[in-house]
Parts: C-alpha cells; sequence; structure tokens
C-alpha cells in the first residue's frame, strides 16, 4: 500500500509517499480500506519533531479517517461487517491506503454524511465533547469561549456549544474570519484578537460577565489573559500548545475566582478511554449531524501524493475547516 513518512522533522517537503506492506489486524482491530485521513494540527507538529507517536503507535501520521471495513482480527465483538461505511480514531497511521485501528475507536458513519467528508469528524467530535462535555461539564446558559474559531476544532466546537444551549464566543485573527464565525457558525460573540483585548471585549459583549469554560489551543501565550476572562468558578480547558508550553500563572486570582485548569490530550489515552469516548459521541454527537444542528466544514481536499501541498496549505492559516487526504 501507499502510505506517508516524515523523512525528517522539518517543513512539507520531508513528507514522501512510500510503498509499504498493509497492515495486518491484531485482536481485537478492524482493518479499513481508506477513503480520506484527516489533517490535524498535531500531524504538523509530529512532522517538526515535536509530538512523536505514543509508544506502539504508527510512525505515519494522520489520528483520523474514512473508509470501509475490509476485515477484522481475532476477538472483534463490536457490530461490523465487511463493507461498512466507518470512521475512526487513530494515534497514527491515517496517511495510508490501510489501517488497523481498535474496535473501540470505529464508528459507522453518521446519516447524511458523504464518506469523504466523514474523515473530517472522528477526531475534532471526540476531542471537542470530551474536553467541554465530559471534562469541563458545559451547561445550557453558560458562556463558553473558544479560541481558533475557523479551525478543525473551532468549527466543532462552536457549534457544538451552541447545540449544547451555551452563549458561544470564539476569536480569530482577521474580520472575515470573525464574520464567518458568526453568520456561519452561529458564535454569540466573535473577537479579532489582532486588533481587541479578548478578556475586556469578552465582558464588554457579554453583560459584564466571563467565560464559564475555556477552551484553549493556544497554551502559555493565553495563559494570563484566559485567566483574566474566565469567570467565578471558570473551567480553563488547555487542549493545545501552540503558543508555547511554559507561562507565568498568577495563582492569587486563580484562587480568587475559585477556577480550575485542565490540560488534556487525547492521542495518548489508552483504548478503553477513547472507546468510551467514541460511545459518547456516536450517542450525543451523530443525532446532531444527522439532523443538521452540526455541519462539518472542510476547506480542500488533497490526493494522498500531495500530503506536502496539503501541509503548506494548513501552515498558511488560510484555511476555514478541515483539510483532507483523498486516496
Amino acid at each position: 500500500m501507499k502510505a506517508v513518512y516524515i523523512s525528517e522533522p522539518g517543513g512539507p517537503e520531508t513528507l514522501e509517499v512510500r510503498d509499504v506492506p498493509s497492515p495486518v489486524p491484531g485482536t481485537g482491530e478492524v482493518l479499513i480500506d481508506v477513503v480520506a485521513a484527516g489533517l490535524n494540527r498535531a500531524d504538523v507538529q509530529q512532522r517538526k519533531g515535536h509530538y512523536p507517536p505514543p509508544p506502539g503507535a504508527s510512525e505515519i501520521p494522520g489520528l483520523e479517517v474514512s473508509g470501509r471495513i475490509a476485515g477484522f482480527g481475532p476477538g472483534v465483538s463490536k457490530p461490523f461487517s465487511v463493507g461498512d461505511k466507518v470512521v475512526a480514531l487513530l494515534a497514527g497511521g491515517g496517511y495510508a491506503q490501510q489501517v488497523a485501528v481498535p474496535a473501540g475507536q470505529v464508528l459507522k458513519v453518521p446519516d447524511g454524511v458523504d464518506l469523504v467528508t466523514a474523515a473530517s469528524l472522528p477526531e475534532v467530535a471526540a476531542t471537542v465533547y470530551s474536553n467541554l462535555i465530559m471534562t469541563a461539564q458545559l451547561q445550557p446558559g453558560e458562556t463558553v469561549l473558544i479560541h481558533g474559531a475557523t479551525g478543525g476544532i473551532g468549527t466543532m466546537a462552536i457549534q457544538l456549544a451552541k447545540a449544547f444551549g451555551a452563549v458561544v464566543a470564539t476569536t480569530a485573527g482577521s474580520a472575515e474570519k470573525v464574520g464567518t464565525a458568526k453568520a456561519f457558525l452561529g458564535a454569540d460573540i466573535a473577537i479579532n484578537y489582532a486588533e481587541e483585548d479578548f478578556p475586556e471585549s469578552l465582558r464588554a459583549q457579554n453583560g459584564g460577565k466571563g467565560a464559564d469554560v475555556i477552551l484553549d489551543v493556544v497554551g502559555a501565550k493565553y495563559l494570563t489573559q484566559n485567566v483574566e476572562a474566565l469567570a467565578d468558578y471558570g473551567r480553563l480547558v488547555v487542549i493545545g500548545l501552540q503558543g508555547g508550553a511554559k507561562g507565568e500563572l498568577d495563582l492569587g486570582k486563580l484562587l480568587s475566582k475559585r477556577a480550575v485548569i485542565i490540560a488534556t490530550a487525547l492521542r495518548p489515552r489508552p483504548v478503553a478511554e477513547k472507546t468510551v469516548i467514541m460511545d459518547a459521541v456516536r450517542d450525543a454527537v451523530w443525532p446532531l449531524l444527522t439532523d443538521g444542528r452540526i455541519r462539518p466544514l472542510v476547506a480542500k481536499t488533497f490526493p494522498l501524493e500531495q500530503a506536502g501541498a496539503a501541509h503548506r496549505y494548513f501552515d498558511s492559516g488560510d484555511h476555514v475547516g478541515k483539510i483532507l487526504l483523498v486516496m
């Protein structure tokens, strides 16, 4: 089969397509003929040498795919058949024509979503639902601040939080993306972080109230402002480190707000935890896709052989929604 490898840490030019043996599904695993794979920031960080795969995971990048079931390893108990259209959450291996994945991380494609577009869903849906709902316990009527409005995480988080009855605020880096966040994605408040202080702007547009929950992909660069933006008893959930890993924390301000900071990563979690998350996504998120309350947003597709071009497009920051590699 063909698969993408990282020849050495660096830019998009380090991605190369190789002919390699097809994977053999182990105990409890499903073999999938991949139709499309989602591109995520974790793949970019892995390409740069900053985010190696967890022990035992494939060196091939790619954390989510859509495709058709091609076979089974021993002991698969989930109700799948060969040929079923599915999506899968991976620890790696998605940029390839086939992938073997634990059955608990596989879901049938939601009704009404085409098989290519479905590749945009598993990683972001699992990340957003597990952090906003399962971890932060976002409640209807609460205010949530979502950074990175028009990326894969942001586009899903805005729509999911709205569907759950939250007041949704978000940040973006241009007037065009601010407009997209409000007009297309349904954000109540959209803040241009390049021109505004987002804690101040949030309170000004939200009746003086801060955020009950913040979903943050930036990390250290936003730590001080995020704590400032929190409401009393607020929950800051850090899921990315685009702006660095080390920052200075004002514990006094955190104490005065009785607030908490939580940091999570999905990729290194054990299969049992990922299975619980994927089951919850199937039960809670898939119906929202089927009835149209959440719409997958795909910015652009590239053939597998153009993985480098796909990464260059991602690095440009021009995309709105997910970038997919199509087999």
